[in-house]
């Protein structure tokens, strides 16, 4: 059965302007500069230059009209000859550019080419082939045998038994780079060594890691050097050789692009002036925009003229051109609040931690935490957190990114608060300073906290040291 009721519901709606502004707000200086010119290319209406005084428009407005009317617009036949519309600015000295590529050659093309140079028979290749594809970008091969010959059955329609796997497999383990389509890390260390010239070194390498990998991996040194008879001296020999290895054979093929660095454009600039901080924005590469005076005058043609005497036609370009008009006026209003906001957050950060940008002590950076400055700039906790996402500062000390000012805090036992990096820093500072023999363990960090006036429990201690990258005391044992 159906029924007919009314309701009323207070909801919150964004405007579009508010949605822009938004998703501007998001955007680093670098995607900001692409946006601007990606919006200049979809709407005529918008173009690059200072907005122009009214006054000084209102002079050039009959010359204007004579030289751009709509009926010249809505004009569609079109007799310029082609020639008139190219242009060709390089003179005959000037030697064309060309936009180039570098590539490399990847992990699988490297070995697919050192198969080719084996006398095998078409089924053998067709069976080297599958394994190689099967290697990851890391140079292992993660996947068993008995999958692999599934696979080749399901495929490829071929019967292969494992064992012919291993046979193929074993070839392919003897091509560059050393230690390719190893199973594991120890059968991709021991790969590496056997194709090393053989040493006393070496060859007790060779046993360490075959039959003493566990306790190898986990630094419990005394054992392996209690059970093979050999002294600290010949064990730090055998390290040496160890850490000579490639645990990652296939890193030197990764993707060319993926491993450059990362290109950092700050979006905020502060510079210290007569002990001043002064702040400004980024916008070297980012141009003034304004909405175009022909178009204005074009809409304004067709306001002035009588709705009876338009046609269809006039009405549908003037509501295109009014629609594209208001885009860019929304967009230029966009730009104004992103960067106000922009600039009222960071100035907020700058007072709240204005000891610390003066000499880039990080001791004298307080807790800080977005909560802190939503509250002063009176936006809300999303806003800010939009700002700070992404966002790059450049001071007199260095190049940071914003969320690196903000931490929790905690209290010492006199009452003051201080932020958890203060607390990270003395732990880097203990690990540094350890002794490699016999590390510091997180109770004996947790020990020298406490007594530093730091009340901190061990498992905060652990997490701060993971959030620091730093191993447990057991793994950075050294001889």
């Amino acid at each position: 059965m159906l029924k007919q009721s009314l309701q009323q519901k207070m909801l919150q709606k964004l405007s579009p302007l508010q949605i822009q502004t938004i998703k501007l707000l998001e955007l680093p200086t670098m995607q900001f500069e692409q946006r601007i010119k990606k919006e200049l290319e979809e709407n005529p209406t918008l173009e690059e230059g200072h907005e122009i005084d009214e006054s000084i428009e209102e002079q050039d407005t009959e010359q204007s009209q004579d030289e751009f009317t709509l009926e010249d617009y809505l004009n569609e036949e079109d007799d310029t000859p082609s020639y008139k519309l190219q242009v060709n600015n390089q003179s005959k000295d000037e030697k064309k550019e060309y936009s180039t590529l570098s590539t490399s050659e990847s992990l699988h093309q490297h070995l697919d080419s050192q198969l080719g140079f084996r006398h095998f028979n078409p089924r053998q290749y067709s069976i080297g082939k599958f394994l190689i594809g099967s290697i990851d970008d890391d140079g292992y091969l993660r996947r068993d045998l008995e999958s692999i010959s599934d696979d080749l059955a399901f495929r490829q329609n071929m019967e292969v038994s494992v064992d012919e796997l291993q046979k193929a497999l074993t070839i392919i383990q003897d091509f560059d780079p050393p230690g390719i389509g190893a199973r594991d890390l120890q059968e991709c260390l021991l790969i590496q060594l056997k194709l090393k010239t053989a040493t006393p070194a070496i060859e007790l390498a060779k046993e360490v890691i075959a039959n003493h990998f566990d306790a190898f991996t986990k630094k419990h040194y005394d054992k392996i050097v209690t059970k093979l008879d050999i002294s600290e001296e010949q064990l730090k020999e055998v390290i040496a050789e160890i850490v000579k290895l490639n645990p990652r054979p296939g890193s030197n093929f990764t993707d060319t692009y993926s491993s450059q660095a990362q290109l950092i454009i700050p979006d905020f600039i502060l510079e210290l002036k007569g002990g001043e901080l002064q702040l400004s924005l980024n916008a070297y590469n980012i141009p003034e925009l304004r909405v175009s005076r022909g178009y204005s005058q074009l809409l304004q043609e067709y306001v002035d003229k009588s709705n009876n005497a338009s046609n269809d036609q006039e009405k549908e370009v003037v509501s295109f051109i009014k629609q594209k008009i208001d885009s860019a006026k929304w967009f230029i209003e966009s730009i104004k609040q992103r960067q106000n906001t922009l600039l009222n957050t960071m100035q907020t950060i700058i007072d709240f931690q204005h000891d610390y940008f003066i000499d880039g002590d990080e001791s004298k950076l307080k807790p800080m935490i977005l909560k802190d400055i939503a509250e002063r700039t009176s936006l809300d906790i999303s806003t800010v957190s939009r700002v700070v996402n992404s966002k790059y500062i450049q001071t007199h000390f260095g190049i940071f990114p914003l969320k690196h000012f903000f931490s929790e805090g905690m209290l010492t036992d006199s009452g003051e608060e201080v932020s958890t990096r203060e607390v990270k820093n003395i732990l880097s500072e203990c690990i540094a300073n350890e002794d490699k023999r016999s590390p510091v363990t997180d109770e004996q960090l947790t020990q020298i906290l406490n007594e530093k006036g730091y009340r901190i429990a061990r498992r905060t201690v652990a997490k701060y040291r993971e959030q620091l990258n730093i191993s447990v005391a057991r793994l950075r044992k050294e001889l």
